[in-house]
């Protein structure tokens, strides 16, 4: 059976410092990039959607459909602390350290990639064994969606399709029994607004 995953990485956040990125909210600019993915054309029309429960996840499938959401706790980002902003170079090393040494946490206080990835893929099995005869939007995370995508393709995880994410951004999948396959990947079509 034939089933379609949207993912859709949240809309642009508002970072702050003083608090860890999964208490973040939308960014106050966010608006015009998510009326630009909602009218796309690329969200499925009758699908079921489900959300990480972080502030910046939920206002995003909020703010691109009308139907009911569900709130699912195992779609939360990479555990991070709350630390000073890092420069762009900087975070992308964390983040290929991560995924190249998925068993150990890439900087004091993270999860370890594989512990996300045994809880987000884990979520996402759930909610598509749960809904085998519908499609699913998932509303979530960069660094928890790269993870997913590898294990439902049985890839290593792509930091160059990684390093392009956009917020918001949607990847779509097919899933035809237990391998996936990418059929519209990030930043496919025409870009999204950004106001940054």
């Amino acid at each position: 059976m034939t089933q379609m995953i949207h993912l859709v990485r949240h809309g642009r956040s508002a970072p702050d410092d003083a608090r860890p990125a999964e208490e973040w909210p939308l960014h106050p600019d966010a608006g015009a990039g998510l009326t630009a993915l909602r009218e796309s054309g690329k969200l499925p029309v009758g699908a079921r959607w489900f959300s990480s429960p972080e502030p910046k996840a939920r206002a995003t499938a909020r703010a691109l459909t009308g139907t009911s959401v569900g709130f699912v706790d195992g779609l939360r980002e990479m555990t991070r602390p709350a630390q000073p902003w890092l420069g762009a170079q900087e975070w992308a090393a964390l983040v290929r350290r991560c995924m190249s040494e998925p068993e150990v946490p890439a900087a004091p206080g993270w999860e370890a990639a594989a512990a996300t990835a045994d809880r987000v893929v884990g979520a996402v099995r759930r909610i598509t064994d749960s809904c085998p005869d519908d499609d699913v939007v998932l509303v979530g995370h960069g660094t928890a969606w790269t993870l997913v995508v590898a294990a439902l393709t049985r890839r290593p995880p792509d930091l160059q399709a990684w390093e392009r994410l956009r917020m918001p951004d949607h990847c779509a999948l097919r899933v035809d029994g237990e391998i996936a396959e990418i059929v519209s990947p990030w930043g496919a079509g025409e870009p999204v607004p950004d106001p940054s």
